[in-house]
Formats: C-alpha cells, sequence, structure tokens
C-alpha cells in the first residue's frame, strides 16, 4: 500500500513487533472467516486471509495487521502506530482504517483480486521467503475405493498409516509452526474413519481445513453435515462423470455451507463428451473447477476446454494437489515436470506413515519425518546439499 510504504521508508529506525503467529476467528454477513499473521524478526509479515488470499506486509503495515486481528479500538490503534512511528494520530486512524477496510473486502469478496483492486503491492508467487510453509497436504491414507486398482496408488512406498493421535500430533505441529491451512488428501481420505475427528482436531487448533475426495461418501447428507459440523471448509470433489453417486454428491454439497471445487481429469474416455461434462457442472451450480490430464497428447483440448470453462463463468483453481487415483496414477505423479515451484516453500506435503516430501509425487525427496525430526530440520533440509538423496 502506498501511504503503508511511505511511513515505513521515512521511519526505519523503531521497535518492531515482536515476532510470532497471530490469528482470529470470526464472521462477517454469516460467514465465517480465519485470518493468520506471521510477523516476521525483522517486523514484516505474511498476512493470510482465509488460507486462500496471501499478503506480504511491510513492517507497518503488519502492525496494522496485528491491531486488526486483536481487535484493537482504532483510536488506540492510531495511538500506538502514532507513538512508534512518530506521525500524528490523525493520519495514523485514517491509514489504519483504510487497511481495516481493504481486509473486511478481501474477506467478503473472495475472488477479488489483491492486486488490481486493492492496491496492494504485488509479489511474485513463492518469491518471497517464509518461516513455514502456508499449507501442509496430510494423505492420510493410501487405499483406495473397493474395485480400483492397487497399482494407482504408492501402497508400496508405506509400512503403516499413522494413528488418530499421531496425525493429530502432526497438525499441532504445524499450527506451532504457523501452518494456517490443512489439506486431507490420499489415496481416499473418507476410507479413514477417523476423519470427523482430524477435521475437528483442525478446527479445534484455528487451522482452515479442506479435503480431496472421490466425494461418493458425501453424497451421503448426513456424512455431509457431520464433516460440517466439526469444521470443514472446503472441498475437492475428484469428478467420475459415469458415476451417477458422483452427481448426487455435487447435487448434495452444492446448496451446503461449504467451497466446492470440481476436479475433472480429461483423458480418451471423458474427452468425447467434456464440454456436456462441464456444462452439467454449472448448471448444478458448481462455481470452481479445476482441470487436468495425465495424456500429452489431449493438450491441446485441454486448452480448448479451458476456454469452455471460461465462456461458462467458472474460477479456475490451480493451487491444490489430485489425490492418487484412476484418474490421475503414480505414474504420473512422478515425473518430475509435474512438481510445481512452490513445493518445499508454500507447502509441504506428508506422507501416511509421517515421511514429508516436498509435493505430491517427489518420493526421491525425503525431507524428514514428521513425527521423528526437528520441525526446523525438515523446512530446511532442502536448502542442504544432501537434499534429493535421503
Amino acid at each position: 500500500m502506498k501511504i503503508v510504504n511511505r511511513l515505513a521508508d521515512r521511519f526505519a529506525k523503531v521497535t518492531h513487533l515482536p515476532a510470532g503467529v497471530y490469528h482470529k476467528q470470526g464472521a462477517q454477513d454469516e460467514k465465517p472467516y480465519r485470518i493468520h499473521l506471521r510477523v516476521r524478526p525483522d517486523g514484516s509479515g505474511v498476512l493470510i486471509v482465509n488460507a486462500s488470499t496471501v499478503l506480504h506486509l511491510n513492517t507497518t503495515a503488519s502492525e496494522y495487521a496485528y491491531h486488526f486481528i486483536r481487535g484493537t479500538e482504532p483510536d488506540e490503534a492510531a495511538r500506538q502506530i502514532a507513538a512508534r512511528y512518530r506521525i500524528s494520530k490523525g493520519i495514523a486512524k485514517e491509514d489504519y482504517l483504510d487497511f481495516a477496510d481493504k481486509i473486511e473486502t478481501l474477506i467478503s469478496t473472495p475472488d477479488l483480486d489483491p492486486v488490481s483492486y486493492l492496491d496492494f503491492e504485488r509479489v511474485a508467487p513463492h518469491s518471497e521467503s517464509l518461516s513455514a510453509p502456508l499449507r501442509l497436504d496430510c494423505a492420510l491414507t493410501y487405499r483406495l475405493p473397493k474395485g480400483a486398482k492397487a497399482d494407482y496408488a504408492p501402497t508400496k512406498r508405506v509400512e503403516r498409516e499413522l494413528t488418530t493421535a499421531e496425525w493429530q500430533t502432526v497438525m499441532d505441529k504445524a499450527w506451532q509452526a504457523g501452518i494456517p491451512h490443512i489439506i486431507l488428501t490420499g489415496g481416499e481420505p473418507t476410507l479413514r474413519d477417523d476423519l470427523p475427528a482430524l477435521i475437528a482436531h483442525a478446527e479445534k487448533n484455528g487451522q482452515v481445513c479442506g479435503l480431496l475426495t472421490d466425494g461418493l461418501k458425501l453424497a451421503n447428507r448426513e456424512y455431509l453435515e457431520m464433516l460440517l459440523q466439526t469444521g470443514l471448509d472446503h472441498a475437492m470433489l475428484i469428478l467420475q462423470p459415469g458415476d451417477k453417486t458422483a452427481w448426487k454428491a455435487i447435487e448434495t454439497i452444492v446448496p451446503a455451507d461449504l467451497f466446492l471445487t470440481v476436479h475433472f481429469t480429461l483423458n480418451q474416455e471423458t474427452a468425447k463428451d467434456a464440454e456436456k461434462t462441464l456444462q452439467k457442472l454449472r448448471g448444478l451450480g458448481v462455481e470452481n473447477l479445476s482441470l487436468s490430464t495425465p495424456d500429452h497428447s489431449l493438450l491441446d483440448e485441454l486448452l480448448q476446454l479451458q476456454g469452455k470453462a471460461s465462456e461458462l463463468n467458472f474460477t479456475m483453481r490451480w493451487d491444490l494437489p489430485v489425490p492418487y487415483s484412476e484418474s490421475h496414477p503414480v505414474s504420473i505423479e512422478t515425473e518430475e515436470d509435474k512438481v510445481p515451484s512452490g513445493a518445499g516453500k508454500a507447502w509441504l506435503y506428508v506422507e501416511p506413515d509421517g515421511d514429508v516430501l516436498p509435493a505430491q509425487g517427489a518420493a526421491g525427496n525425503i525431507l524428514g519425518n514428521i513425527l521423528r525430526d526437528p520441525w526446523e530440520q525438515i523446512y530446511q533440509a532442502e536448502k542442504s546439499p544432501h537434499f534429493g538423496n535421503r
């Protein structure tokens, strides 16, 4: 923000806020939200709004965010800011209210681009150093639904699954490290009977919790309601177009209080009716779409389908992994060019036995085990000259 940058540049020698993680849960227009602020030792910070919008803040903006999260009255926030930066309380209050108004806009309008509309400074994705990832992808199991081929998931890579208590410990370690967002994936995570308890534990910590699933169990309204009551915030459904239960699940989820993304995999079987599939999804009220193809010969068709999605006013989501499944088998996920640039920085991936990878599919780069190894050692592992040889 221009005003914030002006203040920070003018008064460089100040005592910054103490480093740490601060968070707030609330509701705006009856919609719940979560905000996390991670303050660095130099006073700058990272603000995460609903685990979807990430803002890198300078020292003054970090202090404004701190007071916003703490619920400090504007007059008191202005008094503290004015004293720290030696400016008038009037200017400090005006700038603080301006900042708070922009954050409230982000909360109430999740699809608003903060760069284009809110005058925040643009930062290249994953270019900023982080003291901890913004998201932890937890593969609860590599088990697949009955009838799926066993070789679609890397079951031979792990000898056991973590217990409920162990996964809760993983979430606690993530929270203590300042990770605000947990994704529960697999295999098929709904095969774990303790899924509601794990979602509830993330909710108790204050973490945003997402689920990546084939969605078939979510066709059961009572099961879906149980997940919602325990604190599930969003879900990505891996669509199987030929399965009537998958469509029933979408019909059940859309009217519920759950942010839904549908992932559609383009292959030789689904390509012929791909546009009809997208039209049907839009007709059911689906607004968020994720696309991929394991078949490189279909890349042109994928681009055409992306254009169709734009015509139908879908919002495209590209930043979530796709669980191991028939639609996204291991042979595709383990290709080196499938590991994105944010892997190991903005997010990490935990296998069912607790081994930590930079991202799904990066099996040759084990950073450590989240239950056995210190967190600092795991997050710094990729900077080691031995990274990739463990």
